[in-house]
């Protein structure tokens, strides 16, 4: 076998590269007719010096190495790379001889090992995990076929067929439910509908029903005219008026309570919507997505949730699975975030070590993709280094994950949230909100113009029977 590296035959151009080391030219040879029937692209080569020109001459994305070599052998070959190409995924060949030798390189960081003679199937399990684990940062998916879904970063089976649906059904103008669980991604989904439809150039307007005041709901949703109630000072447009022509998208429908599901219902029907304290109804031409985490089938069972309204809603249903259930998917969205806040953090951090993103790829995930780009966020504003090594992610998932917020941004919602709470407790009256915040009321009412609040939205009910505001900013499902 010669010492220079050797391709194999040509495989398709979405192949993985596998670099194979070993000075026995029978196991290199059946190794390299195995990989090469799995469509992966082979090199092989007999010694670890000829190993790592390879792989300076044509970075492989998988490294399969036998541990007995002549010369420097497949330990020292792994010490190498590892300096060089931390990121780089190893497994070692190893004989009964050396299994010892091979465990403590596993813990050393080696994504596995093999003992010879090795199972076929095992072979091909490693191989698939470890080129799931070196997958490269997502791109976007090329050209205008799929502009639509660039957002969704994907390759699994699983979204694939999820996809195809969502596609198949943004052609039409159909309602339609996502269900998912909390964090699995549904406004992303929603928004790749709108972009694949019709009125992919009109608005899409997103609107969290559970995130807003009951009292603030019919009036976001609907808007309201100038003087219908205590603090309405100009014609306020609604978001069906907003989204007029395009999508509009009611995240966590399942909280929506009950009076505004008659009004909604009402609106789906008739295509027009009625402004509070407006005289005459307005004609809205909207396409309806809606998403839900909750279980509308026993909110239906309870009564909490319209039947009627759950028809009009549900006419196509589209579920997003949690991310334990595409896990083939996460080291693409771990390195898709890794790139992205990154720079945010003016970090120069180049991937994951393997041993983290083997991790990251087995962690069970109960808050799904918006757990992982927090725990993602968390370990790229604490890198100190080019690689994230694996204990700054045991730790990351080792502490509860939280949004991470700079201090303004904290203290903001802080003080909406404390201005809500105190509007609430006084039923609207700002005198007596100003002074259990002991400001004055100029200072008490320029706060609430900051933070969008009407006092008069907190009253229960406004003179003309009508309860509204203005509108506060929608809340999205990350």
């Amino acid at each position: 076998m010669p010492d220079t590296a050797r391709p194999a035959a040509p495989a398709p151009a979405a192949a993985a590269h596998v670099l194979v080391v070993d000075d026995d030219a029978d196991l290199l040879r059946l190794l390299t007719m195995r990989l090469q029937a799995a469509g992966h692209r082979v090199t092989a080569v007999d010694s670890a010096e000829a190993a790592l020109a390879a792989v300076a001459l044509e970075r492989p994305q998988l490294v399969l190495s036998d541990v007995r070599l002549p010369g420097r052998d497949g330990l020292a070959l792994f010490d190498e790379l590892r300096r060089s190409h931390p990121a780089l995924p190893v497994i070692l060949l190893t004989a009964h001889g050396t299994i010892p030798d091979a465990v403590e390189a596993t813990a050393r960081g080696v994504f596995s090992y093999l003992t010879k003679p090795f199972d076929g199937k095992e072979l091909a399990d490693k191989v698939r995990q470890a080129l799931a684990l070196s997958a490269p940062p997502a791109e976007s998916p090329a050209g205008a076929a799929g502009a639509w879904r660039a957002a969704i970063v994907s390759r699994s089976a699983r979204m694939a067929e999820l996809l195809g649906e969502a596609r198949m059904v943004a052609r039409s103008d159909a309602s339609v439910l996502i269900r998912g669980e909390s964090g699995t991604g549904k406004e992303l989904l929603a928004q790749a509908i709108h972009r694949a439809s019709p009125r992919a150039e009109q608005p899409f307007v997103a609107v969290n029903c559970g995130a807003i005041p009951e009292a603030l709901l019919e009036s976001e949703l609907f808007g309201h005219v100038k003087g219908a109630f205590t603090g309405a000072i100009a014609h306020h447009r609604g978001l069906f008026q907003a989204a007029h022509g395009g999508s509009l998208f009611l995240d966590e429908i399942g909280d929506m309570p009950p009076a505004l599901q008659v009004k909604l219902l009402r609106v789906l029907q008739e295509r027009t919507v009625r402004p509070v304290g407006a005289r005459e109804p307005v004609p809205v031409d909207v396409r309806i997505l809606s998403a839900t985490h909750r279980d509308l089938d026993a909110a239906l069972a309870d009564g909490s949730f319209r039947e009627d309204l759950y028809y009009r809603l549900n006419v196509v249903t589209l579920h997003l699975p949690p991310l334990a259930e595409r896990r083939e998917d996460i080291p693409l969205l771990a390195n898709h975030f890794l790139v992205r806040l990154a720079k945010k953090y003016g970090k120069r951090v180049n991937g994951f070590a393997p041993e983290a993103l083997k991790l990251l790829s087995t962690a069970p995930w109960p808050g799904n993709v918006r757990q992982l780009h927090n725990v993602v966020e968390q370990v790229s504003a604490l890198a100190t280094g080019a690689l994230i090594p694996l204990a700054l992610v045991e730790r990351a998932l080792r502490v509860p994950s939280v949004e991470v917020l700079t201090y303004a941004e904290a203290r903001q919602r802080f003080e909406r949230d404390y201005l809500i709470g105190l509007l609430k407790m006084t039923d609207g009256h700002v005198a007596d909100a100003a002074r259990l915040a002991d400001r004055n009321r100029t200072e008490f009412y320029r706060l609430l113009q900051k933070h969008g609040l009407t006092p008069g939205a907190f009253r229960g009910e406004s003179p003309s029977g009508d309860t509204g505001g203005e509108p506060l900013s929608p809340i999205g499902d990350a």
